[in-house]
C-alpha cells in the first residue's frame, strides 16, 4: 500500500448524535463503528475512532464494566480510541465555563469524568493518543456583553480544567466554532488560550470546516480577513488561512479534516456553525489536501507532528448520508491523501 504511517486516521462517532433527535433519530454507536470498520480506500482502513461521551453512545457516568465492554468492542474491531468530546454543555449535564458558580462546577465535573474514562481506556491498551475536547458552552451574545471580563472568567475555568486533566495525564483541546462565545473568532480563540496560560495542558482543536469561517468573520466581523465573494479566489483564501493558521498552529494539538461550502448550518439543538460537506462535494471551497497542510505543517513545510492521529468530522450530515458506506470510503480516501501529502513514518 505504501504511504506514511502517521498520523493515524480516525473517524468521529459524534455525527451519529450531534443535531439528531428532532427530525432524525440518533445513529447507534455500533452502527457508526460498523461503517467505520467496513470502510476501505486503496487498501487502507481507519485506524481508530474519536468518541462522544454522552448518551445514547457512551454515558459520561459509565461504570468500569461498561468501559471494559467498550474497550473490548472497539479493540475487537482492530480500532483504537483517540480523542473524546466531554459533554460540557448544560443540556447534557455540564455548565457554562463563563459561570463562576454552578455552571463551572458542572463543567469541571464533565471534564473530570471524561478524563477518567479516557485514562481507563489507555490503561486497557486501546488508546495511545488523543485529547479531551471542550468548548466554552457559552453563547456569543452572552460573552459579548463583557468580552474582557468574560474571557477572564472562562480562562479561570479552563485553568481549573487543566489541573484536572494534568492529574490524569491528559490534555485538553478547545475547538474553535463560531457558535461558542470567546472561541468564535481566531483572535478571541488566541486570547482565551493565552489568558489560560497552560500551553503544556490545553491547546486548540482545528476543524477545517469551522476554521475556514474564521477568515470570513462570522459572528466577529471585526476579525474578518476576506469576504464571502473571495472564497473562490484561491490566492485570497490561502492568504487568509495562512494568517489564521500562523496564529493558531502553535496551539494546535488535535485536528479534524473536513470540507465547507462557505455556509453555516444548525440542526436539532446545535447552533449554526461551519457546515460540514462531503469530501467529494463540488461546492466545497477548500482544497482538502492542500489546506490540511496549512495546519499540519510548520512554516518550513515540515510536519509539526503535534498529534499522532487526525480525525474526520461529518457533523450534522443527514442519516441517509451517514448510513451510506460510500460516504465513509470517500472520507477515508480523502484522509489517506492528506496523510500521504503531510504525514511521516514512525
Amino acid at each position: 500500500m505504501g504511504g506514511n504511517s502517521y498520523p493515524k486516521l480516525h473517524n468521529a462517532m459524534w455525527p451519529g448524535l450531534v443535531g439528531k433527535g428532532d427530525d432524525e433519530p440518533p445513529i447507534a454507536l455500533n452502527k457508526m463503528l460498523d461503517m467505520t470498520q467496513a470502510a476501505e480506500a486503496g487498501g487502507h482502513k481507519f485506524d481508530g475512532v474519536d468518541l462522544f461521551l454522552a448518551d445514547p453512545h457512551t454515558s459520561i457516568d459509565v461504570d468500569d464494566d461498561a468501559i471494559q465492554a467498550l474497550a473490548d468492542n472497539i479493540g475487537g474491531r482492530g480500532l483504537m480510541v483517540g480523542s473524546a468530546v466531554a459533554p460540557v454543555w448544560p443540556p447534557v449535564g455540564g455548565g457554562s465555563a463563563m459561570d463562576p458558580g454552578e455552571g463551572r462546577t458542572a463543567f469541571l465535573d464533565a471534564v473530570r469524568k471524561a478524563c477518567a474514562i479516557l485514562a481507563r481506556l489507555k490503561s486497557l491498551g486501546v488508546r495511545d493518543s488523543g485529547v479531551v475536547r471542550v468548548d466554552t458552552a457559552t453563547g456569543v451574545e452572552d460573552w459579548a456583553a463583557d468580552p474582557a471580563g468574560n474571557t477572564a472568567i472562562m480562562a479561570e475555568t479552563f485553568r481549573m480544567a487543566c489541573d484536572i486533566a494534568a492529574d490524569y495525564g491528559e490534555r485538553l483541546a478547545a475547538e474553535g466554532e463560531i457558535c461558542w462565545g470567546g472561541m468564535h473568532s481566531w483572535r478571541d480563540m488566541v486570547n482565551l488560550l493565552e489568558a489560560t496560560d497552560r500551553p503544556s495542558v490545553i491547546g486548540f482543536q482545528a476543524d477545517m470546516a469551522h476554521s475556514m469561517l474564521y477568515t470570513l468573520g462570522y459572528n466577529a466581523p471585526e476579525h474578518a480577513l476576506i469576504s464571502a465573494d473571495q472564497l473562490d479566489d484561491q490566492a485570497a483564501l490561502d492568504a487568509a488561512l495562512t494568517t489564521v493558521t500562523d496564529a493558531l498552529r502553535p496551539w494546535t494539538i488535535d485536528f479534524h479534516v473536513a470540507q465547507n461550502d462557505g455556509t453555516v448550518h444548525g440542526q436539532g439543538s446545535h447552533d449554526k456553525t461551519g457546515r460540514h460537506c462531503m469530501a467529494t462535494d463540488p461546492n466545497g471551497k477548500l482544497d482538502i489536501v492542500k489546506h490540511a497542510g496549512f495546519w499540519l505543517n510548520g512554516p518550513d513545510g515540515a510536519p509539526t507532528k503535534a498529534m499522532r492521529h487526525i480525525c474526520w468530522d461529518g457533523c450534522m450530515f443527514p442519516n441517509a448520508v451517514l448510513e451510506d458506506q460510500q460516504t465513509w470510503n470517500d472520507i477515508l480516501a480523502a484522509m489517506v491523501a492528506v496523510r500521504d501529502a503531510h504525514g511521516w513514518e514512525a
